[in-house]
């Protein structure tokens, strides 16, 4: 499969600008599944803009709903 970044990149939420995947989905992914994280996209606007990238950030941030 291909990525196709430009697409990407209008749905993309993450606002950590020098990020080298940006766009590109499935790197992000195992990305910060390597790492114990869970991507920006899947937290809330305000959870994404604290950069904490941890499981118990994400509950945190799902709790307030």
């Amino acid at each position: 499969m291909e990525c196709n970044k430009n697409s990407n990149l209008k749905n993309c939420t993450c606002t950590y600008s020098p990020c080298s995947r940006k766009g590109l989905c499935c790197e992000c992914v195992a990305y910060h599944r390597k790492n114990g994280e869970i991507p920006g996209c899947f937290f809330t606007k305000n959870g994404e803009a604290s950069y904490d990238r941890s499981r118990a950030a994400f509950v945190r941030d799902h709790d307030k709903r």
